[in-house]
């Protein structure tokens, strides 16, 4: 496996909110384990609420060994939104702060995923991209009732406005999902600094071209600022390395 992550302040923001953590390697009893998080909330409220997630889940991934990953990051996920919750309530410098969350570890040719928020995960399979998780967004919700057309200008203006967040509630709930990997896959975790900026049809294009993992996530944020950059940009580039024979 492979991986390669970056963010980005992007061309508007003065202070950069989002936070990764890669690990194409074992963490813990773990083969990989992968964070992004985009944060919210007022002066340093947002950064510290990205890193506290995604440093404390890291933590409880180490410690939690031999346990389920989707049991752990349940558990993880909850234990950390409690933390941020009570923080909120404690320190006035953090009321207010959420962080939305992706989290992933391949174990074999399975990726374990979880969510809370509008920051993604998308699988690039025979070179076609699908969003694999959901966005935790009000404009979902208004599709889901058949109020509102995904990618409407309505759609557009109201798209930054989540539904759930790590840390904004005293209880948060995660959705999980299992992708099966193959050979000649590429997954990519992302920011709404990237997916409000460039067009699945921009990212697949760019991910089916040349160059390095490294070179790629560069493509994405340097694409996402050309078209404005109006929010900080998190990528993170996984490479599953899968075989094309399968192991019987």
């Amino acid at each position: 496996m492979q991986a390669y992550g970056q963010t980005d302040t992007g061309c508007v923001r003065t202070r950069n909110q989002d936070y990764i953590y890669f690990s194409p390697e074992q963490t813990g009893d773990l083969e990989n384990l992968f964070f992004l998080a985009d944060g919210m909330g007022g002066y340093q409220a947002g950064d510290y609420a990205s890193w506290y997630a995604v440093e404390g889940l890291v933590s409880y991934m180490k410690e939690q060994k031999g346990i389920p990953v989707v049991t752990r990051f349940r558990e993880g996920i909850g234990q950390v939104n409690g933390q941020l919750f009570q923080k909120a309530q404690n320190s006035p410098e953090y009321k207010g702060m959420g962080t939305t969350l992706v989290a992933a570890s391949a174990q074999e040719q399975t990726m374990y995923v979880a969510n809370v928020g509008d920051s993604r995960l998308y699988l690039l399979h025979n070179s076609q991209l699908s969003q694999i998780t959901k966005d935790h967004s009000y404009v979902e919700v208004l599709v889901a009732k058949g109020e509102l057309e995904r990618g409407s200008n309505d759609y557009r203006k109201q798209k930054n406005i989540i539904t759930r967040a790590v840390g904004a509630e005293p209880f948060v709930q995660a959705d999980f999902f299992e992708v099966e990997l193959n050979h000649g896959d590429l997954v990519l975790m992302c920011s709404d600094g990237l997916s409000n900026m460039v067009s699945d049809e921009e990212i697949t294009d760019l991910l089916n071209g040349a160059g390095s993992l490294k070179q790629k996530a560069e493509q994405l944020i340097q694409r996402a600022k050309e078209h404005g950059g109006l929010d900080n940009i998190a990528v993170i580039l996984i490479d599953p390395q899968i075989s094309e024979v399968k192991a019987c």
